[in-house]
């Protein structure tokens, strides 16, 4: 069995005003996960999951899943715009960042798997994680993530950790 690959980031949070802030995001995923389901987890508390594929797509071209929309921006930078019934947040990572996460998700597949083995593409989902503290971080190698009371938008299915 392959280890969960769990990156943390910094990604841009674009707002209506003039400055745009630095936020740390995590970026997960579990190869055991038939569903090739990619996690970002927001300072908030949130967590996005959605099909790799959407994210891998959105670094070519625009690409919209649900509530989710990605798309490139310049040669370096990659937008993630996030709706919900809370608003809409919208962040910029670094194209490199991502494209490494990736790349370390797919060498954990196993010889011989499709990349496109999970079926019809999952629509995103946003469920909110238990509050936990950025200064000291349990081993989540094997733990939910998630809230499963959390409130779902959109139909979307409880993204699973």
């Amino acid at each position: 069995m392959s280890p969960v690959i769990e990156e943390h980031a910094r990604a841009r949070l674009i707002t209506d005003g003039p400055l745009t802030r630095p936020v740390p995001v995590d970026l997960r995923y579990d190869p055991a996960d038939e569903r090739r389901t990619v996690h970002i987890g927001l300072p908030d508390g949130t967590d996005w999951a959605f099909g790799r594929d959407l994210l891998e797509r959105g670094l070519r071209t625009p690409i919209e899943r649900g509530a989710v929309r990605v798309w490139p921006c310049g040669r370096t930078q990659l937008i993630v715009e996030l709706h919900s019934t809370d608003g809409v947040e919208v962040f910029q990572f670094e194209i490199r960042t991502l494209i490494r996460f990736l790349a370390r998700t797919h060498r954990t597949q196993t010889p011989g798997a499709s990349p496109d083995a999970g079926g019809t593409p999952q629509p995103p989902s946003r469920t909110t994680r238990p509050d936990t503290s950025r200064t000291t971080r349990p081993d989540t190698s094997r733990t939910a993530r998630t809230d499963k009371g959390a409130e779902q938008e959109r139909g979307a299915q409880p993204a699973h950790g």
